[in-house]
């Protein structure tokens, strides 16, 4: 498993009083800098493999590495603690701290992780860190100090990926972060948000119904060829 950032092996999982399951996948393999675009209907089960990938949901069967660290095996605080130290996420709506100013809201995934911030204050302090992530994605001056309910949506969204980004974790999974931007702000974001993983060598696996946005992954994978709970169903 150590050739793959993400492997998963004979994954079955279906939610409780289901007769079947909603995943079912023999093999999935992503490897240290990919770029991977994953795509399906709504409904198909993309985040709940993305809880899977997480931590936050356990298979009924099947293993499940990140890192090579077999996921399906360890404690609930074990698994907690792997998703604070090596995976950023970026939710669909966002999941910003209203109370905290937009700085603040960078920085927290710090708290929860002492190895990103041993990263961040190896060469930086994490304000620094913050704000050189924020700038790169077209934030900065007097905005930082806002609360993020004072932000357009858009705005709000690369709070969200400097959040994710901070501490360089190595996985990097967004799930459907762009659904509410028009389509010039998408491909605006996805730009930003590719340079940035690139520059730090992160893995990213986005998840998306959006087909335009595409071209900017190195692979397409269509869940449904994946799944073969979904290909039974059909």
């Amino acid at each position: 498993m150590s050739d793959h950032v993400i492997a998963i092996e004979q994954l079955r999982f279906n939610w409780p009083g289901e007769s079947s399951p909603i995943l079912d996948i023999p093999s999935f393999n992503i490897n240290k800098g990919e770029r991977i675009f994953l795509k399906g209907a709504s409904g198909s089960g993309k985040s709940t493999l993305l809880s899977l990938l997480g931590g936050v949901l356990t298979p009924q069967q099947g293993d499940v590495y990140l890192l090579g660290r077999p996921l399906h095996d360890l404690r609930a605080a074990e698994r907690d603690r792997f998703r604070a130290d090596h995976i950023g996420f970026i939710f669909q709506m966002f999941n910003l701290i209203p109370y905290l100013s937009v700085l603040e809201n960078v920085i927290l995934p710090l708290y929860f992780s002492p190895l990103r911030h041993a990263r961040v204050i190896k060469n930086t302090t994490a304000e620094v860190e913050a704000m050189r992530l924020l700038a790169h994605l077209d934030l900065s001056g007097a905005l930082l100090q806002r609360s993020v309910t004072e932000l357009s949506v858009g705005q709000q969204q690369r709070v969200a990926a400097a959040r994710a980004l901070i501490g360089q974790p190595e996985i990097i999974i967004a799930d459907e972060p762009t659904s509410s931007l028009d389509a010039d702000r998408r491909e605006a974001f996805i730009k930003l948000l590719i340079k940035e993983c690139d520059e730090a060598g992160n893995t990213l696996l986005f998840v998306s119904h959006d087909a335009s946005l595409e071209r900017y992954f190195d692979h397409c994978i269509n869940l449904d060829s994946l799944n073969h709970s979904a290909q039974v169903v059909s």
